[in-house]
């Protein structure tokens, strides 16, 4: 028997062919959401461009450094307060849009869209004590992220939702309505939080790299407002990544008692009113803590590490094949509980979400602002910390979940027909 190896030669020759199949599907997926006139998180990506991560996972973002999330807490003063949240959310910008990984691979542009009910949980354990996660997909048409994250020891809670829309104009450009609200127990204050529009660029030459573009605010209860606004490289002048902050009292929008200002993904200097730098900080010497998640067979069938391995394993191993096998199960699953419950009258109940016709913190804290973009979000949810401890006890006892007793994640279901843009 003859055994056959593969010279470098050969393996080179097979590299540079899937890079021109690579590059080939990119090109004709270009030219689709080029004529598509729709939100394109309904569209399916091709295989190459998925990320092994879900959206629903993207809540981590807001505490891989609990240290500073819990930091507004120890401070007595509130201005000090304020300026120590704009540090904090600054801190979240940096690895949640990074067009590279840590080890410099370039990250894969597009994670997997949630399927509605898709759960995920964690949490970070340091000095600050235990921060803990709950995100839930509420929404699949149109999708939205429903997360909250909380620290006990230190009286620190924030809760929100996201819900991304996305079109083209030779760049893709990515809107997130939604809002964050960051609470303090031990001040009984709130900041409003919302998000700033991404636009990735580089899409046609498939050098993908992602900025910040408009401005997004953070707006206390205790009448402190921080502006952020966000630039990028022009075609003269210009650094990629760039922003300007000031925090200033409500009503003195003109008269800044902090500026901050240089690249979100690198670092950037605090100012006060006289134009006197008080510190520089320097992002990339921050270090990350661990997310702490359950083993992926321990985990419940609806948890997106469990539901999507297969997935991520086959995006792991570039097998596009294996990918949209395993990807179209889960697919067809879900299209086919939509249809069950159609069916039998039911809609889909959210584990640890309770939905809300609106939120009234919310609408007091936007009407002091010119800003309307968290509260164009109308629909709130909510987390029922009730709920998700007596879901806990019962996991502890033994007792399965009561609700979606037959139909917990969907995964088994066979069908023939594709769900849009998962």
């Amino acid at each position: 028997m003859t055994v056959k190896t593969l010279t470098p030669a050969a393996i080179r020759c097979d590299e540079k062919a899937h890079e021109q199949n690579t590059k080939s599907a990119w090109f004709q997926f270009i030219k689709s959401i080029a004529t598509f006139k729709g939100d394109l998180t309904s569209l399916t990506a091709p295989p190459f461009l998925l990320a092994p991560q879900s959206i629903v996972e993207y809540a981590t973002y807001w505490s891989e450094h609990p240290s500073l999330l819990v930091a507004p807490a120890k401070e007595k003063n509130a201005e000090k307060r304020a300026l120590l949240v704009l540090q904090w959310f600054l801190s979240t910008l940096k690895h949640q849009h990074a067009s590279k990984d840590d080890n410099g691979k370039r990250k894969k542009p597009k994670p997997l869209n949630p399927f509605l009910g898709e759960i995920f949980l964690g949490k970070w354990v340091d000095e600050s004590g235990t921060t803990e996660l709950v995100s839930e997909q509420v929404s699949h048409h149109p999708p939205k992220t429903a997360y909250s994250i909380w620290n006990d020891a230190h009286g620190v809670r924030l809760e929100g939702h996201i819900a991304p829309r996305a079109w083209f104009n030779g760049a893709i450009n990515i809107e997130r309505k939604g809002y964050g609200i960051l609470h303090i127990d031990e001040y009984k204050e709130d900041h409003l939080i919302s998000m700033p529009k991404v636009h990735v660029e580089g899409v046609v030459t498939f050098q993908i790299a992602p900025e910040l573009s408009g401005t997004s605010y953070i707006r206390s209860s205790s009448g402190y407002t921080s502006r952020i606004d966000y630039s990028c490289k022009g075609w003269l002048r210009g650094k990629s990544n760039s922003f300007v902050a000031t925090l200033y009292r409500d009503g003195d929008e003109k008269n800044p008692l902090y500026v901050l200002e240089g690249q979100w993904s690198s670092s950037y200097t605090i100012k006060n009113k006289g134009g006197k730098t008080l510190q520089t900080v320097d992002l990339g010497k921050l270090r990350r803590t661990p997310l702490q998640m359950a083993p992926v067979e321990k985990q419940h069938p609806l948890e997106s590490r469990r539901a999507w391995q297969l997935v991520v394993d086959a995006i792991n191993e570039n097998d596009i094949f294996a990918v949209g096998h395993e990807k179209s199960k889960i697919e067809n699953a879900q299209r086919a509980l939509r249809r069950e419950e159609k069916a039998l009258g039911v809609v889909w109940n959210q584990r640890y979400f309770t939905e809300m016709k609106e939120d009234h913190l919310v609408k007091k804290l936007v009407t002091r602002g010119k800003d309307e973009e968290a509260g164009e979000e109308h629909m709130v949810w909510r987390f029922d910390k009730d709920k998700y401890r007596r879901i806990l006890d019962n996991q502890r006892d033994g007792i399965k979940s009561p609700t979606h007793s037959r139909f917990d994640s969907g995964v088994g279901f066979a069908g023939g027909e594709d769900c849009d843009g998962i």
